[in-house]
């Protein structure tokens, strides 16, 4: 990484700390933050796929052998190593934010932005995959109703917030994201 760093030239933007992207599955963290790295020259990092390569097996199968309580616990280790890292982007599982732990860790080691999405867009997002565990019930669009209501005060402690309407690019969210920490934070400088 630190030859990566001395490629940037000297009016690229600089990253002081971690963007952690927090938000409902479906929100755009992993498409958003794919493209906010690339814009700001630094590593995309996704949690799941973390603890995915970690555990030798898809989330869905770690959920369905473990438990979610396994998961999380593993997400938590996955996501200490990760913030005391280089500042990257990183995308989170749906639930990390949900722990007072994880808020605390994200909050000391980088700054969260939550993705907030309308359940019509998440919907929209996630109703045809088959990777989403806690969504394989007889109605998974109330479920996902339920998470989000559950979930929304949770994110809603985030430091950051950006509202996705799913009328933009990927790339003008991943720059609404951008402008939002500058005028916000000093974590891009």
């Amino acid at each position: 990484m630190a030859d990566h760093k001395n490629t940037l030239s000297a009016d690229a933007p600089r990253l002081r700390k971690t963007i952690v992207l927090v938000g409902m599955m479906g929100c755009g963290k992993t498409a958003v933050g794919t493209e906010l790295a690339r814009q700001l020259n630094v590593l995309f990092v996704d949690s799941d796929s973390e603890i995915e390569r970690a555990a030798n097996a898809p989330i869905a199968e770690i959920f369905t052998q473990y438990g979610e309580a396994f998961f999380r616990a593993k997400e938590t280790l996955i996501l200490e190593r990760l913030l005391k890292g280089d500042p990257c982007v990183l995308s989170t599982g749906g639930g990390a934010f949900l722990s007072q732990h994880n808020r605390d860790l994200i909050k000391t080691h980088g700054i969260s932005v939550w993705l907030d999405a309308s359940l019509e867009i998440l919907w929209t997002r996630v109703r045809h995959k088959t990777t989403r565990p806690l969504l394989m019930t007889e109605n998974p669009k109330q479920t996902l109703a339920d998470l989000l209501k559950t979930r929304q005060p949770s994110y809603a402690q985030a430091e950051v917030s950006v509202q996705t309407d799913g009328r933009v690019s990927i790339a003008d969210m991943a720059h609404r994201v951008q402008d939002t920490l500058v005028a916000q934070s000093n974590v891009i400088k």
